[in-house]
């Protein structure tokens, strides 16, 4: 008895843990506003400034760097109206004047470097689609969205078919549990 209980613990724990991991992308999925897909075309890129930042050094040590912010304007076909573009959702949380921000490191020039690999990028293919809300609330769009339909499936199919084979695993306990009652009644009623 006490085995199948700490397995329906371990089991319940598990189960838990899946779905509030997967309520979180849920919850993520429900908060993008940028819905809709359409054509977007280049009106301006450049670098505007520089921001700090700061990065990992091991486990208990942090140190400070900058990376260029670099700023991308377009014109979205479905509206006519000119928006900054971000690169993810993220990005507008990290920093809302930049549309890309390279991963902080110690050395400027690699991230200014990269930066303007993402410019040139820009330049070199003018139109693109992009995404943007249909409600206009968000003045502004993105280039990927991180979370899309495919991540609301994944992160609710997979905690359900845990449920199940959980559920499945504990059936079989149960079942093996009444058989073997039933074989020692039987021997004892044979006795």
């Amino acid at each position: 008895f006490i085995t199948v209980c700490n397995g329906f613990e371990a089991f319940f724990i598990l189960f838990s843990f899946s779905m509030v991991s997967s309520k979180l992308s849920y919850l993520s999925f429900l908060t993008s506003v940028w819905t809709e897909e359409t054509q977007c075309t280049l009106l301006n890129v450049s670098i505007t400034e520089t921001f700090n930042c700061s990065f990992s050094c091991g486990p208990d040590c942090w140190k400070i760097s900058q990376y260029p912010c670099l700023q991308v304007y377009v014109n979205v076909s479905s509206s006519g109206q000119k928006f900054l573009l971000y690169h993810t959702e993220e990005t507008i949380k990290i920093n809302p004047e930049c549309s890309y921000i390279p991963k902080c490191g110690k050395n400027f020039e690699e991230s200014l470097s990269l930066v303007n690999v993402v410019m040139e990028n820009f330049k070199k293919y003018q139109h693109f689609s992009c995404f943007y809300d249909p409600e206009g609330v968000q003045k502004n769009v993105l280039l990927t969205k991180l979370y899309s339909s495919n991540v609301l499936f994944h992160s609710l199919f997979w905690p359900t078919c845990m449920m199940i084979g959980g559920l499945a695993i504990v059936a079989m306990v149960k079942l093996t549990q009444y058989l073997s009652l039933l074989c020692e009644r039987i021997q004892r009623i044979n006795r």
